[in-house]
């Protein structure tokens, strides 16, 4: 979008703010005749011109956000391009001045930066998280006096009631901002050589775990491959489609399919299903007496 932003990133912050506090502040004709320069011709020097005049707006709004811990020079960097997003999008003919229309995206481009830095872990998902985020400290030295005060439970209460949030919202923003980010490698204590991630625990199966569990699969599916292999054709049918099947078939269903009645089909079943128990018994008990060739492999 022009100069400006490059010249903005590249050069020293405070050489950057003193060229923002000296730059003539412009007139309102003026400024609205820049704005339309930009957007109808684009006129680089007036895009240049315009946004120079409001660095100073930039440096302004990032000593807002200065508390959170991060460099000063990278939160006016961050604003310079909001500014620069708002000079693209500035419509001159609706009687608004640039430093108003601008003040919205500098503030949105900074709070997103601070969001995205303030900590590894995500910090703010909904409107509602990053309102309190950059508010809590106001509300929490309003209620207690100090920006770092303890907030009690009838004032999270009143918080949460307040901003139309959950009580549990207001704990766990207070908790993020009270506590900053620990490395897992921090040694708990100074006596010994343990660190913060010896005492995570893992939810996931052990890789022994793991492998015992896919091979019991396997096993099961060849015991029963070859269970059924012991079975007639109707037999396998039967079992099949009642036993193995999502689509669990009615024995009506499966009566009409064989062309003999349900009972039928039932009696078939539950022989299929006694065969099948007393195979498998066999196969697990001597599997090559049984005439079965391990081949699961």
């Amino acid at each position: 979008m022009g100069n400006v932003t490059a010249i903005s990133i590249n050069s020293d912050n405070r050489a950057l703010i003193r060229a923002a506090m000296t730059a003539p502040l412009l007139e309102k004709q003026h400024e609205l005749d820049l704005a339309r320069r930009w957007r109808d011709q684009k006129d680089q020097k007036a895009l240049d011109e315009l946004t120079r005049s409001y660095l100073r707006l930039v440096v302004s709004i990032a000593n807002r956000f200065r508390h959170y811990g991060l460099i000063n020079a990278d939160l006016v960097q961050e604003g310079t391009i909001g500014l620069m997003e708002a000079a693209a999008r500035f419509d001159p003919e609706r009687d608004l001045r640039f430093s108003t229309y601008a003040s919205w995206w500098v503030r949105a481009s900074v709070q997103d930066y601070v969001l995205r830095n303030w900590s590894i872990v995500r910090t703010g998902t909904t409107a509602a998280h990053k309102s309190l985020f950059f508010n809590l400290r106001r509300l929490r030295a309003k209620i207690t006096g100090t920006p770092d005060g303890q907030l009690s439970f009838e004032n999270r209460r009143v918080l949460a009631n307040q901003l139309g949030i959950k009580l549990k919202d207001i704990e766990t923003m207070e908790a993020r901002l009270t506590g900053g980010d620990v490395s897992l490698n921090q040694p708990v204590g100074s006596d010994d050589g343990d660190s913060w991630e010896n005492f995570l625990v893992c939810e996931a199966p052990r890789p022994d775990e793991v492998f015992e569990a896919s091979n019991d699969q396997k096993v099961r599916a060849w015991l029963l491959d070859a269970a059924m292999a012991q079975l007639n054709p109707r037999e396998r049918i039967i079992i099949s489609k009642r036993q193995l099947s999502e689509d669990h078939i009615t024995l009506a269903a499966l009566g009409v399919h064989l062309k003999i009645s349900k009972e039928r089909v039932r009696q078939i079943e539950g022989q299929a299903l006694a065969k099948l128990k007393a195979s498998m018994l066999a196969i697990v008990s001597d599997p090559v007496q049984a005439g079965i060739v391990n081949n699961m492999s």
